[in-house]
């Protein structure tokens, strides 16, 4: 009886040390993201838009882990405008705009785009 007992703990451990060896995946990193390793996060240069909090009383993002409110300096540039999904940055000379998922856009829906009910298509 103990060799079984014995036997049956050692595969317990076993099974606790390859659990733990494993690397664990990130519930919270969205989808689009999997290819992209640390290294590559860090090798993007200039400011990344992170968060982006809006509150009737205020609106504020984190910029590269910096939280700047509406009229804020980061850097050389002004906080120009905070919206759901971007932030625009004021330069001497230019400006910059910096989106939460870069390549995605918000944009209005026109009414020819929008499904016909009776049809359940576009028109």
């Amino acid at each position: 009886m103990s060799r079984v007992l014995c036997t049956w703990l050692l595969c317990c451990f076993a099974g606790v040390a390859l659990a733990q060896a494993a690397p664990l995946a990130d519930p919270t990193r969205p989808p689009n993201a999997a290819g992209e390793s640390a290294g590559d996060a860090v090798a993007r240069s200039g400011p990344q838009l992170q968060s982006v909090l809006i509150s009737p009383a205020r609106r504020v993002a984190v910029i590269s882990g910096r939280a700047v409110a509406l009229g804020d300096k980061y850097g050389d540039a002004t906080v120009a405008s905070i919206t759901e999904s971007a932030v625009l940055l004021k330069y001497a000379g230019r400006s910059e705009t910096l989106r939460l998922i870069p390549g995605v856009e918000k944009r209005e829906r026109r009414a020819a785009d929008a499904p016909d009910p009776e049809k359940g298509t576009a028109q």
